[in-house]
């Protein structure tokens, strides 16, 4: 069974973003996005994130920027959050507000992008190390960490209903490790917090989105994150 994630579109600036691109508020408001998270049933064993964004008219669709799939692109790239991104967060747990300044809580950072790039981060407390890029999710000494894109990824680009919307797809697997008590780990990281974000670029402005917001939006930020539920 899947978890499913309804991701909301930040309101921080929102009246003056929908007059760059010239919409209404209520037309950003329209655009549908949802992640659904589950672990795959036989080994070799994944996280499966499903992202889907569904624009309400072809126009608005034809203004996202949406990299179309490029397998010469697979591999590790920084800052993709410049550009339109697929992201997701993990980590063991979430501090309490009494404790953030005494307790670390490391975590993870996966960027996609739509046309086949990615990056694994690693943090050990909120956004630090800061430095830019972040540093890279390593498996040993001189090994990245790495994620897959199944057939089913690859295969699916988009596709236009000139009646109804428009959606665009991308399925993101990253290797686990199981445990005891169906719980999974991450490049060692077990999974108990996850937040699944994207950030869509449509003429050049960006909107984001995620289950929950701080203000500004901060995806960073762990007391918006919610339980990963099998």
């Amino acid at each position: 069974m899947s978890q499913v994630f309804h991701l909301r579109l930040a309101t921080d600036s929102l009246a003056t973003k929908a007059q760059q691109l010239g919409v209404s508020i209520a037309a950003l408001s329209d655009i549908r996005v949802s992640v659904h998270a589950d672990i795959s049933q036989t080994s070799p064993f994944y996280l499966q994130l499903h992202y889907q964004i569904n624009m309400p008219t072809p126009s608005m669709a034809h203004r996202l920027e949406w990299p179309a799939w490029q397998p010469d692109k697979v591999g590790f790239a920084d800052y993709l959050w410049e550009e339109t991104c697929l992201e997701c967060f993990i980590s063991a747990k979430t501090p309490q507000p009494s404790t953030l300044a005494v307790t670390k809580t490391p975590y993870i950072e996966i960027n996609a992008s739509p046309d086949g790039r990615y990056a694994l981060y690693q943090f050990d407390d909120y956004r630090h190390p800061d430095t830019l890029p972040p540093p890279a999710l390593m498996t040993d000494l001189q090994t990245r960490a790495t994620l897959d894109w199944p057939t089913s990824s690859v295969n699916s680009s988009s596709g236009i209903n000139l009646t109804h919307s428009v959606d665009f797809e991308r399925y993101l697997h990253i290797p686990v490790t199981p445990l005891p008590y169906q719980r999974y780990a991450v490049y060692g990281t077990v999974i108990e917090y996850l937040h699944p974000c994207v950030i869509l670029w449509v003429d050049k402005t960006a909107l984001y989105f995620a289950p929950s917001h701080a203000t500004p939006p901060d995806f960073h930020n762990r007391q918006h994150w919610g339980q990963f539920v099998l």
